[in-house]
This record gives structure tokens, C-alpha cells and sequence, in this order.
């Protein structure tokens, strides 16, 4: 035969060899949820039965029965929910699938069924066993917010499957309940209560066992959430702080956001040598780094290796939020991920602005225009400060903050004030003819970190909401202005997303596709402020710095969005604190987050 064609026997040969190892837990999660479906089956419905099985169950005792009819639905629902543990290369779900195949198994033998399910869930057995080391995922960091949601989500799930259950014995009930009646027996029988629905035989015992069975799963689930042993989110210690700002003090230059790598909500991996760093947080299953690796550029792979080794430790999706064209190259050089441009990064540079000039007229009528209603601006280093302005100016920037949720992770320090940070810069605006109120005469505060000794980059910008118009501009231009005096050559505004898309759409020649793209972001602008982010930062005729973001198949681009977007707290999926809780967290913790995308900045 040509050597192009396999033979037979090789074919026989990888059929009998089974698939490749690493597409085990794909394959073995997708059987496992076909085979909870069948267990849930199973233990809901009376005519999903062999006929001699059901001649086997007459025989039995009769508390058996419904008790394994319980016992594969109790399988079923939690095999469903161990499916995505287990394509993520979960040990601990693993390790329940094990426990629990056999026990859906034997179940769906005793409780009348044919063996199809009971053949699916021991052949399955084999590759969990088989291939047990690919299973090796350690836990993600553990969130307070996971069990509140698994309560919510299965009290949703029990309630419609009791339904189900209540209803599919037409020919056992007696009488004929109403759906009030029906919900009002779904709800004592999932805290183990009779319910007003009553039927012949054992009927009423299956489903009583089978409601019960739900509630059981409902609080077990939720307790093991609550009270599992915790893998405790990454953050930045001490030492690990140290450690960068050591790297920052001699490579902080190239990296406009190499100064949000001190979040202390993020956690870090440093290259064998310890000279260069990636910083990342974990947000639902992503491993989200920002901006480029932190040091000598010679260095980089070392991080990225170690980035890349922890990511597939835990079965993380890698991603890189921000980075800059040269950590796009070595990223997807190191790794073989793809790189997809994000957006544009304004960079002022400061010798080159000026008010002068057509295209700089509304900026400077708007300045001089805030300048005549009594407005002063003062532009200072955060280690210049008093404590007790310091300490105004984190209330102020709490209480003015645009939206419930802080928002900000790739350009967002999330601090105001730190002793640690005094070479931050932050221009304030004040109101010279009021009287003081609450934060004194301090209207407006812009808050920017360093960028190497020569740059600052935003971090937020806040203000008052009775302030007038035009807060934003007025100190941009006066850290702009006053720059020269503390050494800065330039300065980083915002970030846009998605600028070249829409520059070139609003263009004479631009094709269909092009102004369908740019009619979409222009729409999806009204909750993201895409494009009035883009406009307010093209006021300062800035050069724009193009940055891109880093991933490992476009399969993973939608999940990677949410997570940025959950990161960033576009989407908040905790329930919101109230007000007052707010305010106690806050004097503990004092966070401040980047703010660029606040709604005045559409007015301004």
C-alpha cells in the first residue's frame, strides 16, 4: 500500500490506543454531562424503564425504589455540574466524578432503567482512571460571592426540575391539583415537609425522596462553596512589592502602565533571575495579565514562561489586557498566542503642547472660561501633601466617584495617598469665591503615576457634580503646563478602545463594513463611553501608542471580554453594599480606582 494511506491495522491500533491524552478531559467532560442527563432522566421520569428491570424493582423493598430514584438524580445534577470542573482539568472535580459514577450507576440499575446509562457511567470510569494525572488543576482562588450565587441559581434549578417532578405521574395523582399546588408541595418537599399533591402507591414516596434529594443538593453545594478550604486570592505582598518597585526604579521607563503593576489585588511571578516580572489577576477561570512584564526586556521570557507554567497549573485561560506592540511580539513569540489590537493609548508630549492654534480653540475657551468663574488650579507631588488634605482628597474622590462599583484594573492604581507612592502627582481644582464645604473649597482631583522619572500616567480623574463643566480639561492642562517644573517630558492620558476603527469610519471613502463597525461602537458607547473617551482624549492632539491583547484562541476572546470587563467593573456580579458599608470599607482600605470613563466625561 502507498505510504500516504494507513493501514488497517494501524487504524485498529489508535482506535484501540483511545484518543490523545491531552483531549481526555474535553471528551470525558462532554460524556459526563451526557451521562447526568441520564441520570436526571432517569430518576424524573416513570417511563424511562425496561421492562424486565421493572419486573426486578416489584421484588425489592419499597423504600428502595424511590430512594434510587433519588440517588440518580441527586448523581445526575451534580455530574452536570462537575462537567465544566472537569474540562478545566479539575482535581477535586475529578475526584467527585469518580465517587460518583458509581453510585449514578448502581442507581440507575435498582431504579427500573435500562442499562444504557449504567454501561455510559462505568465505561467512562476507564479514561477518568486511565488518564487520571491529566487531571491535575489546583483550585482557583476562592470567591465569598460563589455560594451565594450557587444557592440562587439551584434554588432556581430545584424549584423548575420539582415541578417536572410533581408533574409527570398523571395516571398516580389524585385529584386534580392546581400549579399553586403543585409549587406549594415543590417548596415543603425541598426542606423534606409533605406538600398538599397526594398520589397512589409509591409515587408519593419518589417524589418526596426525589424533591429532598434536590434540597440536599441545593445546601450541600452551597456549604461546600462557604465552607470549603480555602485557596486564597493572589495578593501582592510586602516582599513582592519591594521587589518590583526595585525593577520599576530601573526599567519604569518603557512602560507607560509598569506603575499599575502595584495593585495590591494582583499577584506576580518573577523570572528565575528575578529581573523581570508578570503581575495578573484571576477573574472567573482567566488569568488576566495588563500592560508589558515589569524589567529587563532580556529577561521577559523567564516571567512569561513562569506566567504560562502557572496558568496551566491551574487550568487558567492566559490573557494579556493592554500590552504594548513589543510585548505583543514577545508574547506571542514566547508562547504562541495571538495578538489583537485593542485600541490606542494618547500620549502627550509635554515640549510639543501648546493652547496656541485652530485645533486647540474649544480647549482653550473652555480654560480661560473656567479660569473667569474663579477656579485655581494647584499641581503637587502626593509626598507634599498634608495628611489632613490627603485625607480630604480620598473622601472627596470616594463620594464622587460616578458609578456604585470602583472601576479600574490595567490603569488603575487603586490607592490614593500611600506613603509609599510620593512621587505620584495630582492636580487639584479649586473654588476661590464660596464658601468652604465639606472638602474645603477642592472641586475637582487628578491623580496620575509615575511613568520612569521623566513621564506621569492618568490614573483618575474625579469631580464634584455641582462643579461646572470643563473639571477634566482645566487640570490636564494644568499638569500639562506645570510638567517642566517636576521633570516630565510626557504624559500618558487615556486609553481608547477601538480608536483606529473609529477614525478611519467617520472618514470620507470609508467602506460599509468600516461605518457598520463604527455605527456599532458608537451605539455600545452609550454604556462603555468608547467613543466619547476617544474624542475627549483627541483634544490634546496627543500621539496615539497602539496596544493589543494577548490570547490563546479566538474561541476564548468572549470569555476573556467578560472577564476584563468584570476586572475593569464594567460588570459587577455581587450584590452592591449599601451605602453606609461602602463609606466603613473605604476608611479602611481607602481604594481608589482609574475613573476615566466616568459620565462627565460624555458633557465635557
Amino acid at each position: 500500500m502507498s505510504g500516504g494511506v494507513p493501514s488497517r491495522s494501524s487504524r485498529a491500533r489508535r482506535v484501540l490506543r483511545g484518543p490523545r491524552p491531552e483531549a481526555v478531559p474535553a471528551l470525558v467532560a462532554r460524556a459526563c454531562a451526557l451521562v447526568g442527563v441520564l441520570d436526571i432522566a432517569a430518576g424524573v421520569f416513570p417511563r424511562f424503564r425496561h421492562s424486565r428491570m421493572h419486573a426486578m424493582a416489584e421484588v425489592l423493598p419499597g423504600s428502595f425504589g424511590p430512594f434510587a430514584a433519588a440517588l440518580s438524580l441527586s448523581a445526575g445534577v451534580l455530574l452536570l455540574l462537575l462537567a465544566h470542573g472537569l474540562k478545566r482539568r479539575k482535581r477535586r472535580a475529578w475526584r467527585a466524578a469518580v465517587a460518583l459514577l458509581p453510585a449514578g450507576a448502581a442507581a440507575q440499575f435498582v431504579y427500573r432503567h435500562s442499562p444504557l446509562g449504567m454501561l455510559i457511567s462505568v465505561a467512562l470510569l476507564v479514561p477518568l482512571l486511565r488518564h487520571r494525572d491529566e487531571f491535575a488543576a489546583l483550585p482557583d482562588p476562592r470567591s465569598r460571592w460563589r455560594a451565594l450565587a450557587n444557592f440562587v441559581l439551584m434554588s432556581a434549578g430545584s424549584l423548575a426540575l420539582g415541578l417536572v417532578i410533581v408533574s409527570v405521574h398523571p395516571d398516580r395523582t389524585i385529584g386534580d391539583p392546581s400549579l399553586a399546588d403543585r409549587l406549594t408541595h415543590v417548596l415543603y418537599g425541598l426542606f423534606g415537609f409533605e406538600g398538599p399533591v397526594d398520589y397512589a402507591g409509591n409515587t408519593s414516596w419518589t417524589v418526596a425522596f426525589s424533591l429532598g434529594a434536590l434540597g440536599w443538593i441545593t445546601v450541600a453545594t452551597t456549604s461546600y462553596l462557604a465552607f470549603r478550604p480555602e485557596h486564597p486570592a493572589a495578593r501582592l505582598t510586602e516582599e513582592d512589592e519591594a521587589q518590583l518597585r526595585a525593577l520599576l526604579d530601573k526599567h519604569g521607563r518603557r512602560d507607560s502602565l509598569g506603575h499599575f503593576a502595584l495593585r495590591r489585588d494582583k499577584a506576580v511571578v518573577f523570572s528565575p533571575s528575578g529581573k523581570a516580572a508578570v503581575t495578573y489577576r484571576v477573574v472567573s477561570g482567566v488569568m488576566l495579565a495588563s500592560g508589558d512584564p515589569i524589567g529587563d526586556v532580556e529577561a521577559w521570557p523567564g516571567a512569561i514562561e513562569r506566567f504560562m507554567d502557572e496558568a496551566k497549573a491551574h487550568s487558567w485561560t492566559p490573557a494579556v489586557m493592554g500590552c504594548s506592540e513589543t510585548g505583543g511580539e514577545v508574547w506571542t513569540r514566547e508562547t504562541g498566542l495571538d495578538a489583537l489590537e485593542l485600541g490606542d493609548e494618547a500620549v502627550v508630549d509635554v515640549a510639543d503642547f501648546s493652547l496656541a492654534g485652530r485645533a486647540m480653540r474649544n480647549v482653550r475657551q473652555m480654560v480661560k472660561r473656567i479660569e473667569r468663574a474663579g477656579y485655581e488650579t494647584r499641581v503637587r507631588r502626593i509626598r507634599d501633601l498634608g495628611e489632613a488634605e490627603l485625607e480630604r482628597i480620598r473622601r472627596a474622590a470616594e463620594d464622587w466617584r460616578g458609578t456604585d462599583t470602583e472601576r479600574g484594573f490595567s490603569m488603575a492604581l487603586g490607592r490614593i495617598g500611600d506613603p509609599a507612592d510620593g512621587d505620584c502627582l495630582i492636580a487639584t481644582a479649586h473654588k476661590t469665591d464660596e464658601h468652604p464645604g465639606e472638602y474645603g473649597d477642592l472641586k475637582a482631583i487628578l491623580h496620575f503615576v509615575p511613568w520612569g522619572t521623566d513621564g506621569v500616567s492618568l490614573d483618575l480623574m474625579r469631580r464634584d457634580r455641582s462643579a461646572d463643566p470643563g473639571m477634566n480639561e482645566l487640570l490636564i492642562v494644568a499638569a500639562l503646563q506645570a510638567a517642566p517644573k517636576f521633570g516630565i517630558t510626557r504624559v500618558s492620558l487615556n486609553f481608547a478602545m477601538f480608536r483606529s476603527a473609529l477614525a478611519r469610519g467617520e472618514k470620507i471613502g470609508a467602506g460599509p463594513v468600516l461605518r457598520a463597525w463604527r455605527g456599532l461602537l458608537v451605539f455600545l458607547s452609550r454604556w462603555f463611553q468608547i467613543e466619547s473617551l476617544y474624542k475627549f482624549n483627541a483634544k490634546f492632539q496627543p500621539r496615539w501608542e497602539p496596544r493589543f491583547v494577548v490570547y490563546r484562541a479566538s474561541a476564548d476572546l468572549p470569555r476573556i471580554g467578560f472577564a476584563a470587563m468584570q476586572a475593569e467593573g464594567f460588570v459587577d456580579l455581587a450584590l452592591p453594599l449599601p451605602r453606609f458599608l461602602r463609606r466603613r470599607r473605604a476608611a479602611a482600605q481607602r481604594p481608589c480606582a482609574h475613573a476615566v470613563a466616568e459620565r462627565d466625561v460624555r458633557a465635557a
